[in-house]
Order: structure tokens, then sequence, then C-alpha cells
């Protein structure tokens, strides 16, 4: 009975000490997904403004409504919602507005693959959106991260007494 106690106590410290050592990688990781992704989204949001009459004119074959709008406010969002996430300024909300518009690009230009999620996920999962979509979601999740400037906001309004 002493070598069971002996032996899970030991499991339990070496978990505890693998826990610790695995958290410290969560600041580089969100950091390096911001960066990665926010630059992706600002690329792909700076091509949609560029070529405006493209995007107007692929969003009218998707029949999106108002489709010249709809084309400014998807470039306008991915493009400054991109450099928000670099920054890591108001990155949760950011990224609750990007997966947002993930799943609106799913529901519009990708919906067959939408309806193969459980009989074929790698349709799914190979979906342009896709990991643009789940970049947002883990930032929404996590928050961004110490290296931002939200984790600079709320430690300097911390100090304040």
């Amino acid at each position: 009975m002493e070598n069971t106690s002996a032996i899970s106590g030991l499991f339990i410290r070496c978990y505890r000490l693998f826990a610790a050592v695995s958290m410290r990688f969560q600041p580089p990781l969100l950091l390096v997904l911001r960066l990665y992704w926010g630059w992706q989204f600002f690329l792909t949001g700076r091509g949609k403004l560029m070529h405006l009459d493209h995007t107007t004119e692929f969003f009218r074959t998707l029949h999106i409504p108002f489709p010249y709008l709809n084309a400014w406010i998807v470039g306008l969002t991915e493009c400054f919602g991109g450099l928000l996430l670099l920054s890591g300024l108001g990155a949760r909300f950011v990224a609750a507005v990007l997966a947002f518009d993930m799943i609106i690009a799913y529901l519009t230009a990708d919906f067959d693959k939408v309806k193969t999620i459980f009989s074929n996920p790698d349709k799914f999962l190979g979906a342009d959106p896709f990991l643009f979509m789940l970049a947002s979601m883990i930032i929404f999740a996590f928050g961004p991260g110490v290296f931002s400037l939200d984790w600079l906001i709320a430690k300097r309004m911390r100090a304040k007494p």
C-alpha cells in the first residue's frame, strides 16, 4: 500500500512539473499564432480591397446581397482586424469578429464542404476558411498572450490605484 501511495505521489509531482513546463510555451505560441494569422488576414483583406471589382463580382456569383458593400466590409474587417491581431489590441473581440467572418465564408463560398463535415471531414478541414477560423477561435478562447498590447494595457490599468 505504501508503494502505491509513493508511486501515485511521484506521478502527481511529475505531472505538475510537466504542466508547469508546458505552460511556458503558451505565450510564444499565442504570439506566433497572432503574428502569422494576423498577417494572413491583413494580406487577404488588402487583396480584397485592392481588387474590389473582382471581390464584388465573386460575391455577386455567391448571391451575397449588396455585394459591393459586403466586399468593402469584409475587406476592411480582414485588413484592419489582421493588423489588430498582429498588435494584440482588442484581440479577443477582433478574433470573434474574424471567426464570424470565416463562418460566413464557409456558409457562402464553401457550403458544400460544410454539408460533408461528418461524412467527409477532410473536405471541411481542407477548405480555405478553416485555418483562419481555427486561429481566430484559439485567440478568442485563450486571449492574445503576454506579448500583446492588450496585456500591457491590462497591466498598466492594474498598477493604477
